[in-house]
């Protein structure tokens, strides 16, 4: 009876998938908009603790093995569809606090920190480096352009503030 409604196999997986997506879109599409009175650190600082707890698991677990899928039979283009989807989020987000152009920032360490955490279960490491790029988008997006010169500097010739190479 269900494949008759959907036709194939196919077609109720990507119904089925589709619905999913939705409703992560919806979830963590709320958990990143801007709310009154809070800087947006704060947002994205909730924003991760709920993607990263329990009921989050399930949606990155799911998109996360098809976005790797080789082939993306069921949902062509899906790696694109999966990062455009959240740049406007977070570009109305980030435009709160003036720097609306680290969207793509934001997400490229959102995306690493969970692969590493997906692929280390070390919460307290991933949870560690997320709030000490929040740290980072703060002084960036703060008047104190200075800090924000300095951060930008120590990026761009590859040292951390104790001076040694990034391992990447």
């Amino acid at each position: 009876m269900i494949i008759y409604h959907f036709g194939t196999r196919d077609a109720l997986l990507r119904a089925v998938l589709g619905h999913a997506r939705q409703r992560q879109l919806d979830t963590f599409g709320d958990l990143l908009r801007v709310r009154p009175g809070e800087p947006y650190t704060a947002t994205l600082d909730r924003a991760w603790t709920l993607i990263t707890d329990p009921g989050g698991q399930p949606y990155l677990r799911m998109f996360g093995q098809l976005r790797e899928s080789a082939e993306q039979q069921l949902w062509p283009d899906f790696r694109r569809t999966a990062t455009t989807d959240w740049l406007g989020p977070l570009e109305d987000g980030l435009r709160s606090i003036g720097r609306p152009e680290l969207a793509t920032l934001v997400l490229a360490v959102i995306r690493g920190l969970l692969m590493d955490l997906d692929a280390t279960a070390d919460t307290t490491r991933t949870d560690r480096a997320f709030h000490d790029f929040l740290d980072a988008v703060e002084q960036l997006s703060s008047g104190d352009r200075a800090t924000a010169g300095r951060f930008q500097e120590r990026a761009s010739s590859g040292t951390t503030s104790s001076g040694t190479a990034w391992d990447m």
